[in-house]
């Protein structure tokens, strides 16, 4: 098992993929690293040699990922918040920040909770 940017990668998958499990890394970076450290990207993490993993670890150290990235994101959503602007307000209010409508969807951001309304009948007891 590869362990790169503190993560340790799954052993049984490719290494294409088993490199997007760093946060910061996806698809397309990936495959640039796989091509820059000349590796096979259909070779499984644990097939890995260790001057394979080294060369990757260097070449991944080039870019900003997980905790660094992590801080850098809040510290832009925090930078939105203290300025009021709309989108810094949408964070704040935790709604959708990029325009999506919300009426009817955006569960998964205010909350899988639907509040449906009563019909306005009053339900009384019932009579037998």
């Amino acid at each position: 098992m590869a362990r790169i940017e503190g993560v340790n990668l799954p052993s049984k998958k490719r290494i294409e993929i088993g490199l997007t499990y760093i946060f910061g890394i996806g698809r397309s970076r990936s495959n640039k690293i796989l091509e820059k450290a000349k590796i096979d990207k259909n070779k499984k993490v644990e097939e890995l040699t260790s001057k394979e993993t080294d060369k990757i670890k260097k070449i991944v150290e080039e870019y900003k990922t997980e905790g660094a990235l992590k801080r850098e994101v809040a510290a832009n959503i925090k930078r939105l918040k203290d300025i009021k602007c709309y989108r810094g307000s949408r964070h704040k209010r935790n709604l959708p920040a990029r325009g999506q409508q919300t009426q009817t969807n955006s569960r998964t951001v205010r909350g899988n909770a639907r509040r449906t309304l009563a019909t306005g009948k009053r339900s009384g007891p019932k009579t037998p």
